[in-house]
């Protein structure tokens, strides 16, 4: 064998053995076990700030109804003051909270209104911070007509917006229209006086 030759070898091995031991580490990445992605952080809490109005403000008789586009709106509102031949009432709770129903429960719950940043008010179960997924955001409340979002998408999608009307106070009946006055009737000219007789 050639000096060449064999300065050639421990070339040729070299390079063998980097091929191989690249080969190696490749197959070694292959075999172990993906690792999992990390979890997402938690979101962040939402403070809870005081309501944007007491609970004794909603307590009382509601007409109720629901809408799922805004252009139905107006039309669900005279809909549900025309249900309170049989209100849904709204109640004081024993801890202070209000009685209401949450999605597809029967019996009503004792719920709280929650302040949240923003000035947004929210109604649901004590001890969730404002705005989680049994919650309801409050669209609307001026007194006499309250509107209320559900936060969990599917049950919005089912129930949409939910809109109550106050019912009239119990006892308070509806004035009649008044009845249009008869004019008075105009005097009669008076007679010519007749000529005496002669």
């Amino acid at each position: 064998m050639s000096f060449a030759s064999r300065q050639g070898l421990p070339g040729a091995r070299l390079r063998t053995a980097l091929v191989l031991g690249v080969m190696a580490l490749g197959i070694a990445g292959c075999s172990t076990t993906p690792s999992a992605p990390p979890e997402p952080p938690p979101p962040p809490v939402v403070p809870t700030l005081p309501p944007g109005f007491p609970p004794q403000d909603i307590v009382g008789s509601w007409g109720l109804a629901a809408y799922h586009r805004e252009e139905d709106r107006v039309r669900t509102e005279a809909n549900a003051a025309g249900q309170c031949k049989q209100p849904y009432v709204i109640t004081l709770g024993p801890t202070g909270g209000v009685m209401m129903h949450l999605a597809d429960q029967s019996t009503p719950t004792e719920l709280r209104l929650k302040g949240a940043p923003g000035g947004k008010t929210f109604i649901g179960p004590d001890g969730d911070p404002p705005g989680s997924q049994q919650d309801r955001e409050v669209v609307q409340f001026d007194g006499r007509v309250l509107i209320l979002r559900w936060m969990d998408p599917e049950v919005q999608g089912r129930y949409g917006n939910m809109i109550y009307v106050r019912c009239a106070p119990e006892g308070a009946k509806k004035k009649p229209a008044a009845k249009p006055r008869k004019p008075a009737a105009k005097p009669k000219p008076a007679a010519a006086p007749k000529p005496a007789a002669r």
